[in-house]
């Protein structure tokens, strides 16, 4: 905001009334007469659509346990700036189903960009979005492919995305989700070797290093973590502009 020449406020829990009991319906009436535009990182989806249907100025998905739209504008910039296109290409996810994955599907299969997605099958995408994607890609004739073997997944593919093992929220299933996922589920070197030559790794951050990714991936010749990091700032620039 302030590079597009605005000012911004940053509310957290405790500094809204929230934190007293106040409701999100309402909390959302009073913002929207003060401000021109909310992001709302949230843990429940359904605090994000309750400020949706109450403020009368955009409101914009920052994150939710379901899902995470911005960051996806920010991964398919850092794509199109990698590769130069969407249709064809292939991007393999590697982990948890959660909301960026979520978001993922969506977003692949509206660019036309192909998608697998490798995860134990307790921990699949949500099933709303494996339905919105196969629906999408058969306007942009992407494919939707949802596995559990990650080195059958990132056959051919050009971009291997991952995220981390326990996210925000689900720090008492840490000993569960290192079970379930680790090593099978961890980006290697010796992974890369299945995806084609010119593959690239993308994150959302922060990552976890030696859980989810290894060292030698994050920092190697192929990781684009760090402009993909960059993006995040000038596709919410261009989301700003396009909605205030």
């Amino acid at each position: 905001m302030r590079q597009l020449g605005g000012s911004a406020l940053y509310l957290s829990w405790n500094e809204l009334q929230l934190g007293r009991g106040e409701t999100v319906a309402d909390t959302a009436r009073v913002l929207a007469r003060y401000v021109d535009g909310i992001m709302a990182r949230v843990f429940a989806h359904s605090d994000l659509e309750e400020l949706a249907k109450n403020a009368d100025v955009p409101v914009i998905n920052g994150l939710s346990d379901l899902c995470h739209p911005v960051q996806i504008l920010a991964d398919l910039l850092t794509i199109w700036e990698k590769k130069g296109e969407f249709k064809g290409l292939k991007l393999t996810y590697i982990g948890d189903g959660n909301n960026v994955c979520n978001s993922l599907l969506l977003g692949c299969a509206k660019m036309g960009v192909n998608i697998s997605v490798a995860c134990p099958e307790r921990y699949k995408p949500d099933e709303r979005f494996i339905r919105w994607a196969e629906e999408e890609s058969k306007l942009s004739r992407a494919t939707v492919e949802i596995m559990s073997e990650p080195e059958q997944a990132v056959r051919n593919t050009d971009i291997i995305y991952t995220d981390v093992v326990v996210s925000m929220g689900q720090e008492a299933e840490r000993a569960e989700r290192e079970k379930v996922f680790l090593p099978k589920y961890r980006v290697t070197e010796d992974l890369f070797k299945r995806a084609s030559k010119d593959a690239v790794f993308m994150h959302d951050l922060p990552a976890h290093r030696g859980e989810e990714v290894t060292n030698e991936v994050m920092d190697g010749r192929r990781s684009v973590v760090w402009d993909q990091a960059e993006n995040r700032l000038h596709a919410t620039k261009g989301l700003l502009s396009l909605l205030i």
